[in-house]
């Protein structure tokens, strides 16, 4: 069987309160052994905590996401340091820059993402990145605060930025959106990237797959994912599951996947 990863995945989200333990049992059924539970802000990260002490298949990450600034307080982020000291965290993240609706405060979220730069630097973790319409933005941070890599999740900027993010120690998440096949461009990038450089992910309950727009979206989606880029790599569909969940273990530095 194949050995893929979800490596977005919001499953501390209430929309699976009801069925998570009957999902990572379709999960493992499906070959989708491991699973990041990415953090978005500091008052759901014990409960996401607790849900990945549940299961052996989810791995946490902790991060103030841009997209909810307003929860987020300047005491979040000593409280952020105080978690990586307490538990076994496996990149910081949800974080990033997301300058998609006009109004939101761009210097506020260039200085929280910062903060925490400076926090995974310190501590020696890769990052899990949120980024829409601020690529070359967050690029500079990134080369002004040399983290340990990360992903880029949802990935959707030009073939240029990807090469910088390469530089940089950085993979993309390959999501949802590429079943979709009116998304030419981003199914025309995923194609001529390097397949070193590539991870799957669901980023569930969001991120719906074609035909699936008024449903959940779930980790067992990921074999879909993977048929859709299988449609439009050269790679075969072995080399591929191989290949994304080796990089995973890679940028994220686990040994003992298995």
């Amino acid at each position: 069987m194949m050995h893929l990863i979800d490596s977005h995945c919001h499953l501390d989200f209430s929309e699976f309160d009801a069925d998570r333990e009957s999902i990572l049992a379709h999960c493992k059924q499906l070959g989708v052994k491991k699973i990041v539970v990415p953090g978005v802000m500091a008052s759901s990260w014990n409960r996401l905590i607790t849900i990945c002490q549940q299961s052996n298949m989810l791995y946490p990450a902790l991060g103030l996401h841009p997209m909810f600034m307003d929860n987020h307080q300047a005491k979040d982020l000593k409280k952020l340091t105080e978690y990586i000291a307490l538990h076994k965290l496996i990149a910081i993240g949800e974080i990033g820059l997301d300058f998609y609706i006009s109004e939101h405060d761009k210097a506020s979220q260039i200085l929280l993402f910062e903060q925490q730069l400076t926090i995974a630097k310190e501590s020696g973790l890769p990052v899990i990145l949120h980024v829409r319409k601020a690529h070359d933005q967050t690029l500079l941070l990134l080369k002004k605060h040399t983290v340990k890599g990360g992903i880029v999740h949802a990935f959707s900027g030009s073939e240029q930025q990807a090469q910088q993010y390469i530089k940089l120690g950085f993979v993309f998440g390959v999501g949802g959106a590429i079943t979709h096949k009116l998304a030419t461009r981003l199914r025309k990038l995923f194609s001529i990237l390097p397949l070193s450089s590539l991870v799957l992910e669901t980023d569930a309950p969001d991120m719906p797959l074609s035909g699936m727009s008024e449903q959940r979206n779930t980790p067992e989606n990921i074999p879909t994912i993977l048929d859709s880029l299988v449609e439009i790599r050269s790679e075969n569909k072995a080399e591929i599951a191989t290949i994304t969940t080796a990089n995973f273990n890679r940028i994220l530095h686990l040994t003992n996947v298995d």
